[in-house]
């Protein structure tokens, strides 16, 4: 190394060891409990793969330690069979839906009773999974022609998994009932009549309110407080549309328990402001108890058309390179959201995850596990081990940390860099006992929760990044 090199190399090292510290946590004062039911998805085991071994869906789901398991888009994962969709439940819609012979409950008994065992909690989604049928031809996602007709059969899918009802009923206690998804997509789930157009869209709306409302007074009238009803999944938080809805209620005299809605895109922020705006919807419209659940979140970093690409160069630029689908980027983006949920004024939450492979699984086509299963077990890990949220401050642009503490006074810190370019991070950390071994694993463009280097000296920890793409630690002091 010549001497211009020499010099600039040392100096660099001293600005880094100059550098401030990116974010302070004190141990010693607990601010809030962790909330399991924030770490969610789709994901449950399929009917095709339930084999119990070590790379068993079940194995695998188990590993990232989600709370509960949201049912939409089951039918199109589990292939070939007929299960949770109302249309597969109750084929006939002219036949008596007071009559549990003509309900097919079999297959969804059997994937449900699967996922309980798994350790999930159901959440269920009434109505039918998305159809990608085109503009102009529909089936399943066509708006019903009798409305009060598929509120009955609503009634009798919950009678059945809550109160035992028709073969084989169960006692389940499902507690959250949802109706539909994304009734505001385009031509692929609340479709008129020859395709959605714009001409067309207001009347759609128009009907769906209808719908929902009825939908929530059958089901709460027969079942009361046993259960929550709610919707509808929209694409986002839609602002105009759920007033629309709340006024549909009001005039029919009920109220949601829930509204929900998705996210995809890169932000972590927006997925907050998100719930403080709805917070504020519903408090206006007098909801004050109306619950907020995001049920498909996701990064998103490119088009949806680019990522749907058939052309492979295109869709290559969305899955490759730190900055992927499922790639670093998505998985500090995956935690930095979970973190924050955690002191939101979200209720629930749920990843989408759905299918186990490709763009919204945890593998790749030869089964190899992508970045966000990594952050999903890293999460699981949080949640399901300690009890207590404590304080911490983040001082700098990008970065997002969440202080734990677990019932046996354990500690750690899961620090997440989303796009800073800083290789050495410094967190201020008080509320340690001198003497605690500290102990970090990294998950970056190169580590997938693998064990890493970390220093601990006069209350200030030390974390060093190997590239300057995004990544998470999780650090723990006992």
């Amino acid at each position: 190394m010549n001497m211009k090199a020499m010099t600039c190399c040392i100096l660099a090292l001293a600005a880094s060891a100059l550098q401030a510290n990116i974010a302070t946590v004190d141990f010693a004062c607990e601010t809030g409990n962790i909330r399991p039911e924030l770490h969610s998805s789709g994901w449950t085991p399929r009917m095709t793969a339930m084999s119990q071994g070590v790379n068993s869906d079940v194995a695998i789901i188990k590993s990232m330690g989600f709370k509960s398991a949201r049912t939409h888009d089951w039918a199109l994962v589990n292939t070939g069979q007929r299960v949770v969709d109302t249309h597969f439940i109750f084929p006939l819609m002219h036949l008596d839906a007071n009559d549990p012979k003509n309900y097919v409950f079999a297959p969804t008994d059997y994937l449900l009773g699967f996922t309980r065992e798994t350790g999930l909690d159901i959440f269920y989604r009434l109505g039918t999974s998305i159809e990608h049928t085109g503009p102009k031809v529909h089936f399943n996602a066509a708006i019903p022609e009798d409305f009060n007709k598929v509120a009955d059969v609503f009634a009798g899918i919950v009678r059945h998994y809550n109160r035992g009802w028709g073969k084989d009923g169960k006692k389940w206690g499902i507690k959250y009932w949802e109706i539909w998804n994304e009734p505001d997509g385009w031509n692929n789930m609340w479709v008129m009549p020859g395709g959605d157009t714009e001409e067309n869209d207001k009347i759609r709306r128009a009907k769906f309110c209808e719908f929902y409302a009825l939908c929530i007074k059958r089901l709460k009238g027969e079942f009361g407080d046993e259960i929550k009803v709610g919707g509808p999944a929209l694409c986002s938080m839609n602002g105009p549309y759920f007033k629309e809805l709340f006024a549909a209620c009001k005039k029919s005299g009920v109220a949601p328990d829930f509204i929900s809605w998705h996210y995809y895109g890169d932000n972590p922020k927006e997925v907050m402001d998100a719930a403080e705006k709805a917070r504020k919807i519903c408090d206006e419209a007098g909801f004050t108890k109306c619950e907020l659940i995001i049920n498909e979140w996701h990064y998103m970093g490119c088009r949806w058309q680019d990522l749907r690409s058939a052309n492979p160069a295109v869709s290559a630029l969305c899955q490759e390179g730190p900055t992927g689908h499922n790639n670093i980027d998505s998985a500090a983006f995956t935690l930095a959201t979970l973190s924050l949920f955690q002191t939101s004024k979200y209720d629930q939450a749920f990843y989408y995850g759905c299918s186990h492979g490709g763009h919204w699984g945890y593998m790749n086509s030869t089964r190899q596990f992508n970045k966000n299963y990594y952050a999903c077990r890293l999460f699981g890990e949080i949640v399901n081990n300690h009890t207590k949220i404590c304080k911490s401050e983040v001082l700098k642009r990008n970065y997002y940390a969440l202080a734990v503490k677990g019932a046996d006074k354990n500690k750690a810190l899961l620090l997440v860099d989303f796009r800073n370019t800083d290789q050495l991070i410094k967190i201020k950390v008080d509320g340690v006992q001198k003497g605690a071994k500290v102990r970090a694993i990294a998950l970056d463009h190169t580590r997938d929760n693998f064990p890493c280097d970390v220093t601990f000296e006069d209350g200030v920890l030390t974390l060093v990044k190997p590239d300057k793409f995004s990544a998470a630690f999780y650090v723990t002091f006992k």
